[in-house]
């Protein structure tokens, strides 16, 4: 484990694959961590590639260098950081990769910076920049079900009960975002871990209460999150991937999975997989890696 200081924060890392070797960030989501991508980075690695991972902020051993920085969790936070990470590793250019946070923060870099990103790879649903203002209406109620737990985060019961009883909170939506991924204890509590972060409980009652308008985002971000609210394009090379069990964010239509990315893009299903795609599925998390960088044929339809 590495750390550097990295814009607001001392952010943890690891870092696998020759120093001299492009470039691949490996971001997580919640609740997960950078265990996620153990094997994913070593494939990557093997083929030539130099992969950091790092602890998202409130997460691990991540940790914010000032006790007075608002702990936000909102999306140009994530993305801040990532760049920040970037600039303070003297990397002027990556592949970008991730799944649920970690896909947001490398979907806000990859639209606001293309000129940092080689490529990018995101999980459903591929474009992962919230749409803050036109996001507040009903959607249909099966969607909103699978929703429950940001609901619950909205209130202070979410609060007390995150607070007391994260290890079973985030168990039990392991199983429902990922039903037919079969995860031993052991795989769930070196995860666990990364959840006892001084921070973990402040920075994600405020992601899910800010991505429905519910509380003020830094006023640090506020440039970035006006330029996100444009809802800005992809352009860079890009493949979205789709686990078919996805039990929070199942596979959308086609014309919309695809419509704000305006650079080469493929999108592949995966079969019997759900949400935590890089450790459910790494030889196909890899292989999107690797796939940046042959020509592109357009959307996988």
């Amino acid at each position: 484990m590495k750390t550097i200081h990295a814009g607001v924060l001392d952010v943890a890392y690891r870092e696998t694959g020759a120093a001299d070797a492009p470039v691949v960030i490996l971001l997580h989501g919640f609740p997960y961590d950078l265990h996620a991508y153990d094997e994913v980075a070593d494939l990557l690695a093997a083929a030539g590639y130099r992969c950091i991972v790092p602890f998202l902020r409130g997460y691990g051993a991540t940790r914010f260098l000032d006790a007075a920085t608002p702990r936000s969790g909102e999306q140009a936070a994530l993305g801040a950081d990532l760049l920040a990470l970037m600039d303070a590793l003297n990397l002027p250019e990556a592949v970008l990769a991730g799944y649920d946070w970690g896909g947001r923060a490398a979907c806000v870099v990859a639209a606001l910076w293309p000129e940092r990103v080689v490529g990018l790879v995101s999980c459903e649903p591929g474009y992962n920049i919230q749409d803050i203002a036109n996001g507040q209406q009903p959607a249909a109620p099966e969607t909103e079900a699978r929703l429950w737990y940001q609901y619950y985060f909205h209130g202070a019961r979410g609060l007390a009960g995150l607070t007391a009883h994260r290890e079973a909170l985030c168990r039990l939506l392991w199983s429902q975002w990922s039903p037919t991924w079969r995860f031993s204890e052991a795989q769930f509590q070196v995860t666990a871990e990364a959840f006892h972060n001084p921070d973990f409980v402040d920075v994600v009652i405020h992601s899910y209460r800010h991505r429905f308008g519910l509380v003020e985002g830094d006023p640090r971000y506020a440039d970035i999150e006006a330029r996100l609210a444009q809802q800005p394009e992809i352009a860079v090379p890009s493949v979205i991937l789709s686990g078919t069990n996805d039990g929070v964010a199942p596979p959308q239509p086609e014309t919309l999975a695809v419509q704000r990315f305006k650079g080469p893009v493929r999108r592949t299903r995966i079969a019997g997989v759900g949400h935590n795609v890089p450790q459910e599925a790494p030889l196909v998390f890899a292989q999107a890696v690797l796939d940046l960088l042959k020509p592109s044929k357009g959307p996988d339809r």
